[in-house]
């Protein structure tokens, strides 16, 4: 069975890093945004267009409504093909599925656990920290910054991953029905939070339930 790794993460908990580390651990390759910009530009796309779709899909008023309490399903985009944002969508959604098709394989973010929904092997984790941890990090990342700063960038970054999830999901970003593991990456740390993954997925792999 192959082992594919999604990982949805607040900002500010260190999930890129435990992507990092998990890989270290595991041997197993790393896709993340920057990755999926590289094969964005294999397919023509630059990478200042590739940063505008990404701006422009979380500033949009469709983008709005999914962060409204509108009890609804949500509708995917494809009624415009022509959209920016839906063409560097769907093609980092196919490329998304060519790697996971290829062999094992960590993703973070992109919304890649709803892409890969149904694949067998599949681990989405969520990772999550309390606010105080995850202000404490983001002070360690941009020495300088006061708690006040760094709560309105934290608060500004996970408002734009959840109305991106929301809206081309269809579903709630955080909610636990979404994901296989929830990790609080302010109590296992990096490290722990990646040996964490590592042992979950070896049950998967291993048991039958």
């Amino acid at each position: 069975m192959k082992r594919i790794i999604t990982i949805a993460r607040q900002y500010g908990s260190m999930g890129s890093e435990i992507g990092q580390k998990l890989s270290e651990l595991t041997g197993i390759p790393v896709y993340d945004r920057e990755a999926l910009v590289s094969i964005a530009q294999e397919h023509g796309i630059p990478r200042e267009t590739f940063e505008k779709a990404d701006e422009q899909a979380t500033s949009s008023f469709l983008y709005s409504l999914a962060m409204s309490n509108y009890s609804g399903s949500v509708i995917h985009f494809g009624t415009h093909d022509d959209i920016l944002t839906d063409r560097v969508f769907n093609i980092q959604s196919a490329e998304i599925k060519k790697i996971a098709e290829a062999g094992d394989c960590l993703i973070i973010g992109r919304c890649a656990d709803d892409v890969l929904a149904g694949v067998e092997g599949l681990l989405r984790v969520y990772i999550y920290a309390s606010i105080e941890k995850r202000v404490e990090n983001y002070k360690n990342r941009f020495p300088g910054s006061d708690d006040n700063s760094a709560r309105k960038a934290i608060q500004k970054a996970d408002k734009k991953r959840a109305s991106y999830y929301n809206f081309y999901t269809g579903k709630n970003w955080g909610d636990p029905h979404n994901f296989d593991l929830m990790v609080d990456s302010g109590r296992f740390g990096v490290e722990g939070s990646a040996r964490l993954i590592a042992s979950s997925l070896e049950i998967i792999r291993y048991n039958t339930f």
